[in-house]
């Protein structure tokens, strides 16, 4: 199984430690170069992300092109747009996307996606996580991870922690 993914999910779960449910859920996770540039970068930076490692399971991979659809989109910036490219060209099975231009343009393509919500709720179900509500809490206060209150009743309903 292939799995690619962009910034924002790596950065989520290493911010709450937890980029070990990446291997658990998918083994290896591919990232494009601009990925990679965009993670040291905002782990370089003093603010939330400061001082996080890219999770171990992840494996660089340079792309030959980034089809013009994607390169031009005003909507995706270089990370979701190689991210794509990336999935495109290896076929693969799913592709991990926060940002809802980069799942908007992944899913017109046909791909699964999970972004950090869904990972975790799938973490949840298959026993790697007791409870999902003390991590959807620290990225929300902590991480300035943004959701809605209805997304997130849905998230914690799906996730058993909320009748």
């Amino acid at each position: 199984m292939i799995v690619v993914a962009d910034t924002s999910v790596l950065l989520n779960l290493a911010f709450l430690g937890r980029d070990d449910l990446l291997v658990s859920l998918f083994g290896a996770v591919w990232i494009p170069e601009a990925v990679e540039r965009e993670f040291i970068r905002l782990s370089a930076s003093s603010g939330r992300f400061g001082g996080l490692k890219m999770p171990f399971c992840c494996q660089t991979k340079r792309i030959s092109t980034v089809p013009s659809s994607l390169a031009t989109d005003p909507r995706l910036d270089i990370g979701e747009a190689e991210a794509i490219a990336l999935a495109i060209e290896t076929k693969a099975s799913a592709i991990l996307l926060d940002e809802s231009n980069g799942r908007e343009a992944a899913r017109a393509l046909g791909f699964t996606i999970f972004g950090t919500l869904g990972l975790l709720i799938t973490a949840k179900q298959r026993g790697l996580l007791p409870e999902i509500s003390s991590s959807l809490r620290r990225l929300i206060v902590d991480g300035q991870f943004r959701i809605s209150a209805s997304l997130l009743r849905e998230a914690l309903t799906i996730a058993g922690e909320l009748q």
